[in-house]
C-alpha cells in the first residue's frame, strides 16, 4: 500500500508541476475568510463500495480514506433522488424535483433541462465573487441556456449527460456490451441498450472538441482540467472559488487508467481504485497550494446499478429485502436504502473535527444551503428549499439532522417524482414499492400500500419485516408520517414550482460534425 501511495505522490505532483509551469505566475493570495468548495459527486456509487462503511470490502481507496481520516462521515446522508438528473437538479437548487421540475432523466435529444428560472448555488455564489468551475457529468440540459456556462459556473469541461449514452471508439465494460461507433454511414447495426450512431462528446464550455471521446483518458483529463482550475481560482485570479467535479465513476461502461494492477482486480474494483486516484490528484492540489480554507464534500448521486451484476456497486448491509425476496432489485432507481443511502464526507481542515463520523439524519439537498451558508449568501426568497443548513453539524458536535426526508419515485415504481415513501426519525413509510430490474433480470411487481408498509430502520436495516399494522408502534408512527407527508406536499402545492422541458427533438443531439459518421471530429486545444 506504501508503494502504491508513494507511486500516486510522484504521478500527482508531476501533474500539478505541469500545469503550474503553464499558468501566469503571481504571488500568492492570502487567505480569505470566505472558504473554497469542492464538491465531489460520484456516479452510482455504493454506500459499502468503501472500506469505511464495510471492513471487509479489501478495494484499496487510500485517498478518500484519508480524506475521512481529515473530514467528518455521515453514516445516515441520502442523495435527493435514486437516479441522475433528479439528483443533480435537487443538489444544486436544495429544492425536490416536485419544486424544481426535475423529475426524471433528460435524453441525449432533450431540447430542455433545468428550468431557467430555477436558481443555483453556482449562480449565487458567481454573482457574489466567486469563481466557478464545473468538470464532468452535467445531465441538466444541454442545449443552449441549459449549458452550465449559462446556469452559474465560469467554466466547464465535461460530458453532457451519463457515459453511457452515445458511443466510443473503446467501448467500457457493460451489461450487455456495446459496440464502437460506426466507422461508416453505410453501415447499419441494431442493438439494444446500445447508441451506435451516437457518439458521445467531450465539451469544453459551449464547444464540442471531441466526439466520440476517450474513455479511457478521461479520468486524466478530468484531473488535469481540475488542478488547472484551482490553479486559476488561487493563483491567477485570486478569488475564491467552487469546484464542482461531477465523476463518470462508477457509472458504466467502466474504464480504468492503464497504469492501475488490473490482474489483481476485477474491473469494478480496479475502477473504484481509479476514482479514488482522481480524488486524490484534487487532495494534493489542495495541499500543494496551502489552501487550507478549503472544504471538499464529496457523496454520490444515487446508489449501485444492480442490473448491470459484477460492473456495479455494493449496497453494504441495505439490501431491501422485503423486496429483493418478491422479485426484483432494490438500489439504483428504487426508494429503499440501497437506492440513495451514499457514502459521505466533508473535511475542512481546522474547522471540521477530523476522523469524526455523525449519524444525523442528511441529504444532498442540504448541500446548498450550507455552502451558500459558510459563504454568506442569502438564496432568493421568492422560494421555499427542502435542505437544511448543517453548518452546526459540520462545525460542532450536533447531531440534529432532519426529523422526516421525503424520497422521490425515481422509476422503479409509481410516477416520477412523487413523494410516496417517507423517512421519520429511524422509521421508513412505503406507500408505494416496486423494484428495478436485477442482476438476472428480475423485476418486482408494482404495488401500492394503504395503509403503508413501516420498517423500523435501527432494528431492521435491510428493509426486512414491516411492523404490525395492528401493534401501538406502527398506529403512532403512521400519524406522524402522514402529517410531516401532507405538510410537505400542501407547502409544494402552495410554492413556486416549475415545470421542465422534457421534449425530444433529433436536432438537439450534440454533433461536432453532422457529415461524418457518429459525428466524429477531434478539434485541438
Amino acid at each position: 500500500m506504501a508503494q502504491f501511495g508513494l507511486c500516486l505522490l510522484l504521478l500527482f505532483s508531476g501533474l500539478i508541476h505541469h500545469i503550474k509551469s503553464h499558468i501566469k505566475k503571481e504571488d500568492k493570495t492570502s487567505e480569505k475568510e470566505r472558504p473554497n468548495f469542492i464538491i465531489i459527486l460520484a456516479d452510482d456509487i455504493g454506500w459499502g463500495d468503501l472500506w469505511v462503511n464495510r471492513p471487509d470490502n479489501s478495494t484499496p481507496t487510500p485517498w478518500l480514506d484519508s480524506l475521512m481520516l481529515k473530514g467528518k462521515r455521515f453514516t445516515d446522508f441520502h442523495s435527493p433522488a435514486s437516479t441522475c438528473s433528479p439528483s443533480r437538479a435537487a443538489l444544486l437548487t436544495g429544492r425536490h424535483g416536485l419544486r424544481n421540475g426535475v423529475t426524471h432523466n433528460f435524453a441525449v435529444g432533450s431540447v430542455g433541462g433545468l428550468p431557467l428560472n430555477e436558481t443555483t448555488f453556482a449562480e449565487l455564489l458567481h454573482d457574489a465573487g466567486y469563481y466557478t468551475a464545473i468538470i464532468g457529468k452535467w445531465h441538466l440540459g444541454h442545449n443552449g441556456s441549459y449549458n452550465p456556462v449559462h446556469r452559474g459556473f465560469d467554466y466547464y469541461f465535461g460530458i453532457p449527460y451519463s457515459n453511457d449514452m452515445g458511443c466510443t471508439d473503446k467501448p467500457g465494460l457493460n451489461l450487455p456490451s456495446c459496440p464502437p461507433c460506426l466507422h461508416s454511414q453505410y453501415i447499419s447495426r441494431k442493438h439494444d441498450e446500445c447508441y451506435t450512431k451516437v457518439s458521445l462528446p467531450l465539451i469544453e464550455n459551449e464547444t464540442i472538441f471531441e466526439q466520440p471521446l476517450d474513455t479511457w483518458s478521461l479520468k486524466d483529463r478530468y484531473a488535469t482540467a481540475a488542478v488547472n482550475q484551482i490553479f486559476t481560482a488561487s493563483i491567477s485570479k485570486k478569488q475564491p472559488f467552487l469546484l464542482y467535479v461531477a465523476l463518470a465513476h462508477m457509472h458504466v461502461p467502466l474504464f480504468h487508467n492503464a497504469f492501475l494492477n488490473v490482474t489483481t482486480q476485477d474491473p469494478y474494483t480496479a475502477s473504484l481504485s481509479d476514482m479514488d486516484s482522481l480524488v486524490g490528484t484534487i487532495m494534493q492540489a489542495v495541499s500543494t497550494e496551502q489552501l487550507e480554507n478549503t472544504l471538499i464534500w464529496f457523496t454520490g448521486d444515487n446508489g449501485p446499478w444492480e442490473q448491470k451484476c459484477q460492473f456495479a456497486g455494493h449496497v453494504g448491509p441495505f439490501v431491501g429485502k422485503w423486496q429483493t425476496s418478491r422479485g426484483g432489485g432494490s438500489a439504483k432507481r428504487t426508494t429503499w436504502e440501497g437506492g440513495h443511502r451514499v457514502p459521505t464526507v466533508v473535511a475542512w481542515p481546522k474547522k471540521i473535527k477530523p476522523n469524526s463520523t455523525s449519524s444525523a439524519l442528511l441529504s444532498g439537498l442540504d448541500i446548498f444551503p450550507t455552502i451558500l451558508s459558510l459563504a454568506g449568501v442569502k438564496p432568493p426568497s421568492d422560494r421555499r428549499y427542502d435542505g437544511t443548513d448543517i453548518t452546526d453539524i459540520l462545525l460542532n458536535d450536533s447531531d440534529t439532522g432532519h426529523k422526516s426526508l421525503m424520497h422521490p419515485n425515481s422509476g422503479a415504481a409509481g410516477q416520477f417524482g412523487d413523494l410516496q415513501t417517507v423517512r421519520l426519525k429511524h422509521h421508513k413509510a412505503f406507500y408505494i414499492t416496486g423494484g428495478s430490474v436485477t442482476c438476472g433480470g428480475g423485476s418486482g411487481q408494482q404495488q401500492y400500500h394503504n395503509p403503508p408498509l413501516i420498517f423500523d430502520l435501527s432494528l431492521d436495516e435491510a428493509e426486512e419485516t414491516p411492523l404490525n399494522p395492528e401493534s401501538e408502534e406502527y398506529r403512532s408512527v403512521l400519524k406522524e408520517v402522514e402529517r410531516e407527508r401532507e405538510a410537505l406536499l400542501w407547502d409544494i402545492a402552495t410554492d413556486k414550482v416549475s415545470s421542465a422541458d422534457y421534449t425530444v427533438n433529433p436536432a438537439a443531439v450534440p454533433c461536432c460534425q453532422p457529415h461524418n459518421p457518429a459525428c466524429r471530429c477531434h478539434r485541438l486545444k
